[in-house]
């Protein structure tokens, strides 16, 4: 079996990880650019976890500006297996008020400006995004936030915009009549990248505000969303502790096949691929070429 290595990438707020043993920064190298900063290795509890800042220390990147093909291929050369991304977000729905996480199960891709895919002319590849979420590591994320009181909600739709301007208001109300749970701009094409790089996936959305649509809530700033931020940041640092005491120590293989998406993803003819590509792909398909 192959080891377990889990991934953390840590969204507004969350620039660091402490509690981390042998802890060490390391630049790592991509062909796809210009990672959003160095990664830290280290352990908890024996299992091997490295972590990202998604828009790096001092939050310098915006969403938009984000090389979200490196920040996946260096996490994939780094050995990571599964990969939790702890992002802050809005909510469409009165039950879900600030200072709720989210287990969300689906994604709706609303960004235009960013590369979504690792393959294209001279190696064409089609990954399926039907289930987007790997469900066992959901599970122990929910089994995670159980252990630790947290009050995690299971499901839901993460609607991803490209910002970094926050929603109009016929926006917000399109997508709360639309049934989605939360929004936020940093979620795709992040799980697109990471089933193309063959690492399982999930998302802790954390709500920070109610978007723009909630009668009493009123526009949101960002004095608003940084307020409970803070509260947010503290649960998802003990969340991602204990859900790595009890990770198991070799990875599970993923029921919906997150860990083998390339398996019958690639379809152009192996005479025409593209040898300068096929060497760009080397750590995030180098399993099938």
């Amino acid at each position: 079996m192959t080891k377990a290595v889990l991934g953390v990438i840590g969204g507004s707020g969350i620039y660091d990880l402490p509690g981390l043993s042998n802890a060490r920064e390391q630049r790592i190298q991509s062909p796809w650019g210009e990672p959003s900063g160095p990664v830290v290795t280290g352990d908890i509890g024996g299992l091997p976890l490295v972590f990202l800042s998604r828009h790096d220390k001092g939050h310098r990147l915006s969403p938009s500006d984000i090389n979200y093909r490196a920040n996946i291929d260096v996490l994939k050369r780094a050995g990571v297996t599964d990969l939790v991304s702890l992002s802050a977000c809005g909510s469409f729905k009165e039950e879900l008020p600030p200072g709720a996480f989210v287990l969300v199960d689906q994604f709706v891709d609303r960004t235009h400006r960013r590369d979504s895919s690792f393959f294209g002319q001279g190696l064409v590849a089609h990954v399926s995004m039907a289930n987007p979420v790997a469900p066992l590591l959901r599970k122990r994320l929910g089994e995670a936030a159980l252990a630790e009181g947290i009050a995690a909600n299971w499901g839901g739709t993460y609607v991803c915009i490209e910002g970094p301007q926050f929603s109009t208001y016929a926006e917000s109300m399109t997508y709360k009549e639309l049934g989605y749970s939360v929004i936020g701009m940093t979620n795709m094409p992040e799980a697109k990248l990471a089933r193309e790089a063959e690492i399982c996936y999930a998302t802790v959305a954390m709500v920070t505000d109610f978007d723009c649509w909630h009668e009493t809530h009123g526009a949101v700033t960002v004095q608003q969303v940084v307020e409970v931020l803070t509260g947010n940041v503290e649960k998802a640092k003990r969340l991602v502790a204990r859900l790595a005491a009890d990770f198991p120590r070799e990875h599970e293989p993923c029921p919906i096949g997150s860990d083998r998406a390339l398996d019958a993803a690639l379809i152009t003819a192996r005479d025409v691929r593209d040898p300068a590509l096929i060497r760009k792909l080397d750590a995030v398909a180098g399993r099938v070429l």
